[in-house]
Formats: structure tokens, sequence, C-alpha cells
């Protein structure tokens, strides 16, 4: 799918993420990557494949201070 020199990580490698965008959406809170992944503003993916990952969200400070 990429024909970027070099290619861009594929939809199954760790730093996916960091493939270039083909589309930007932030009104709507998407955006494709040339790899096929669909990023979403809330840190959710969704592949080309059809897995989802969850979002990524990081904990708040009430949360670290009642679980350390």
């Amino acid at each position: 799918m990429c024909q970027h020199q070099p290619p861009c990580p594929s939809a199954d490698s760790a730093d996916r993420e960091s493939a270039r965008l083909v589309a930007h959406h932030p009104e709507q809170g998407w955006s494709l990557l040339c790899n096929g992944v669909v990023l979403f503003e809330d840190t959710g993916e969704l592949l080309p494949d059809g897995r989802i990952i969850a979002p990524q969200r990081p904990r708040s400070t009430a949360q670290v201070m009642t679980t350390a």
C-alpha cells in the first residue's frame, strides 16, 4: 500500500502510528494513515483487517493515588 521511501511501518508493526497521513478529519475525530490504519482522537485505532485497538488513555492523578 505504501509508496514512500523508506516505506512506512506496516499496520502490524509496533510503530504503525508513525506512518504518513493520507487523510485528516479533525472535525470528525479521525485520521487515515498510508498503512491503512485509522487513528481516532481518543487514541483508539482501527486496523485494516478490522481489529480494534482500544484507546490508550493515561490514568488520571486520582486513579494513580488510589492504586499506589
